[in-house]
């Protein structure tokens, strides 16, 4: 053979028994088949047949895998972003005619599905005060959770909404990107309290803890439920959500260090949580385990065992964005910045006007919501400190 042709049809081929700490990384759009019986024969979406690299190599398949045991799930497809999680739900379940019900503290990217796309499909909303309990209408299909709501991190009434909507029939999907798989089950969120009653359908950003790096962007998507996922796998397939296998590399190594970091970032979380409560220049804290906070009532009925790396803070109604805005600027040890749970603290202002559609749970418009990383403790709050100066 000539060297072009040597090169692709090299004879050697790695031998088993190879094993290693490190999942290996198998990158392919076309995966080859022994003959043409093989071609022809059909191959089941199950995780363990390949018929094309967009639909998943023995690395992507590794990483659902762990992804389903992080979340108790039986089921688990990973998609381009957090945001496609969303998408993937929304549109394999929702047809013209159908309602869906969305909390007021959503993730923006949810609300702007919602708000902007849906309708043109024919499919109506509604959003609801994530501390109560929904109305259901005859033509509501599906409730979307969020535990905690993104920005002012209000805990919903987990169990009351998922107990309201199965007894109605009406599917559940909860965001979980908070509590990572750690803080609570999404699919039992009240262990040895009330067997079997949990979100049908469990999606997080993977780009947030399981990376832990703020160098990828993921999704997941995860069930209990064979036909539910049936329907979440068409869709997938034929949506054309892949990934790079990299990428995936990057997951899988932030997996093992999950725990350590959540754990350390909500404790450094709490404790200056609850040291800016006190502060004079500060209305409000929002953060779920703190008491006082929105729905921290609920955060206990699920048993929570962590409370992530966010708290919120709105400032008393005197100051107003542009001050806000030189308090953030003024900090040096937090990056301005979206996303979270990576190595770096960040803080971003948001003028609340403008994202909600019912009241406010503050006086006033702009708040600061802090990501806490992986920096000393003492030094993040000496930052706050000195930062504090600009709203005098």
């Amino acid at each position: 053979m000539k060297p072009a042709t040597a090169l692709i049809h090299h004879p050697y081929r790695a031998p088993d028994g190879w094993d290693a700490v490190p999942v290996p990384v198998a990158k392919a759009s076309t995966v080859l088949f022994k003959d043409t019986a093989d071609l022809h024969t059909p191959r089941p979406r199950d995780g363990l047949t390949y018929r094309y690299g967009l639909h998943g190599t023995p690395t992507s398949y590794t990483l659902a895998a762990r992804i389903a045991t992080l979340e108790h799930a039986e089921h688990c497809l990973l998609v381009p972003s957090g945001l496609a999680a969303v998408t993937l739900v929304s549109l394999a379940f929702l047809r013209p005619g159908d309602e869906v019900l969305v909390p007021d503290n959503v993730y923006g990217q949810n609300r702007y599905l919602t708000e902007s796309w849906l309708p043109q499909w024919g499919v109506t909303h509604r959003f609801y005060d994530p501390l109560t309990v929904p109305e259901l209408r005859d033509n509501t299909k599906l409730v979307w959770l969020e535990a905690a709501g993104s920005i002012t991190l209000e805990f919903p009434d987990l169990l009351g909404t998922l107990a309201f909507c199965r007894e109605r029939g009406v599917l559940t999907a909860l965001d979980n990107t908070w509590g990572a798989g750690l803080a609570f089950n999404g699919f039992e969120p009240a262990p040895g309290k009330h067997p079997g009653l949990g979100a049908d359908i469990v999606m997080q950003a993977l780009t947030k803890y399981p990376s832990g790096g703020a160098d990828v962007l993921m999704g997941s998507v995860c069930t209990r439920d064979d036909k539910l996922h049936d329907r979440l796998n068409h869709a997938h397939e034929h949506l054309g959500y892949g990934l790079g296998q990299n990428d995936v590399e990057l997951v899988l190594r932030g997996l093992p260090t999950m725990p350590l970091r959540y754990a350390a970032q909500d404790r450094v979380t709490r404790e200056l949580a609850s040291w800016m409560a006190g502060r004079p220049e500060v209305a409000r804290v929002f953060h779920p385990a703190l008491p006082g906070s929105p729905g921290h009532e609920h955060w206990l009925a699920v048993g929570a065992t962590g409370a992530a790396c966010l708290f919120s803070v709105a400032f008393k109604p005197e100051q107003g964005p542009r001050e806000v805005d030189a308090f953030v600027d003024a900090l040096q040890l937090f990056g301005i910045g979206y996303s979270w749970a990576g190595p770096m603290s960040l803080a971003v202002p948001y003028d609340m006007g403008r994202s909600r559609n019912l009241p406010l749970p503050f006086e006033g418009r702009t708040l600061v919501r802090f990501a806490i990383g992986l920096e000393d403790g003492d030094d993040l709050r000496a930052d706050i400190e000195q930062a504090l100066s600009a709203l005098r």
